[in-house]
């Protein structure tokens, strides 16, 4: 993997993470995960469980852990069959950053008002030649007592780089293209540093493309136009500093508003954008839920395509149940979920054990046919 300035090694990765108790995650470990790493599986097998896993971990290393857990249902939700089955969550997660080697383990148990505490949590890094081993352990507090020792000293480089990766992966969701949801709003035109998750400021994002990095933004209208020949370009509407999203069909000189645009038309939009960011406009881990959502099969593998292309720049974990998107990775990318009694699975793909199949089908031909499992 490249060392330059634009790796993936350079902007730092998760390498394996241990999780046990939270969600259907009884007892999961994906070790030296691939990058890009694919988790496919059938509805409710527990893919948006391990992105959720990720997201709280950049939540906790934000010091946000008890909204977190009052958004998603309070904390007897995220304990596998809830407290009386579950008294406890505990992670291990093996990472680096570009001063070397990293483990953080914590413990997360039940507090009052249905919350979830930090009860410990242990961070020891090593530097890349195996030397100058710090540590930093500490216990009992509603959120990170390492992000509050990082926050208020910021004198331990290791442990701020470290910090900051944690607090630097993205979940990106875009499903939500509703009359009231945020992408159908006027937005702030300033708020134009990341593409959000759910991305409703990517008329900003675009507007600053199209002012700063021209090229980038033709690649990105191009893209567009090989899933959507009618599409021609975009026109940003900006007004009294909020921009609100509009683009030209070639067929016509009438601009089109979201409102007027389907869904999968919207999401397209935004998964072409995300996935041709230029660095400075990306998180260093990124998170991406069911992108096939919506989309034509023919736009489903251009997108599974961008993935694997930006991969060599990011690290990139993908939930999916599409055949189409699946058929652009190799078996040693995808990690199959299984729902078992409650409790998910994670099993991974081995070219000794199904190579041989890939001489007549595809990945994607060979998920369908249940030979990879983790197929209803």
């Amino acid at each position: 993997m490249s060392e330059d300035s634009d790796g993936v090694t350079t902007a730092g990765r998760i390498e394996s993470i241990h999780i046990k108790g939270f969600r259907s995650l009884a007892d999961v470990k994906l070790d030296n995960m691939p990058n890009p790493m694919v988790l496919l599986g059938a509805n409710g097998s527990g893919k948006s469980n391990v992105l959720r896993f990720f997201e709280m971990l950049t939540e906790i290393y934000h010091g946000r852990l008890a909204p977190f857990i009052l958004r998603h249902g309070g904390a007897d939700d995220q304990l596998l069959g809830g407290q009386r089955q579950t008294k406890q969550i505990d992670t291990i997660v093996w990472f680096r950053t570009g001063l070397g080697a990293n483990k953080l383990s914590f413990t997360l148990t039940p507090a009052s008002e249905d919350r979830l505490a930090v009860a410990s949590e242990e961070f020891r890094s090593t530097t890349h030649d195996g030397r100058d081993d710090e540590s930093y352990s500490a216990s009992s507090g509603n959120e990170s007592t390492i992000y509050k020792f990082y926050h208020l000293s910021k004198s331990d480089w290791r442990l701020k780089a470290a910090t900051d990766f944690l607090r630097d992966c993205s979940h990106y969701q875009f499903h939500d293209t509703s009359g009231d949801s945020p992408i159908q709003k006027r937005w702030d035109v300033e708020d134009n540093h990341r593409l959000l998750s759910h991305g409703g400021n990517l008329a900003p994002v675009l507007l600053r493309l199209m002012e700063m990095d021209l090229p980038r933004y033709r690649l990105i209208c191009a893209h567009i136009r090989r899933m959507m020949p009618e599409f021609d370009d975009f026109e940003i509407e900006v007004n009294y500093g909020k921009t609100l999203l509009r683009w030209r069909p070639q067929s016509t000189n009438k601009t089109m508003g979201a409102h007027l645009t389907s869904d999968g038309t919207l999401r397209c939009f935004c998964l072409v954008t995300l996935l041709n960011l230029p660095n400075d406009m990306l998180p260093r881990v990124m998170l991406l839920d069911e992108p096939e959502l919506g989309l034509h099969p023919f736009a489903i593998s251009l997108v599974s395509h961008m993935v694997k292309s930006l991969a060599q720049r990011r690290q990139v974990i993908v939930a999916t149940q599409s055949p189409h998107f699946v058929d652009a990775f190799n078996l040693n990318e995808i990690v199959v979920l299984n729902m078992r009694n409650g409790r998910t699975e994670a099993n991974r793909l081995s070219e000794d054990e199904f190579g041989h199949w890939l001489e007549e089908y595809t990945t994607g031909e060979l998920w369908r046919k249940n030979v990879l499992g983790g197929y209803p």
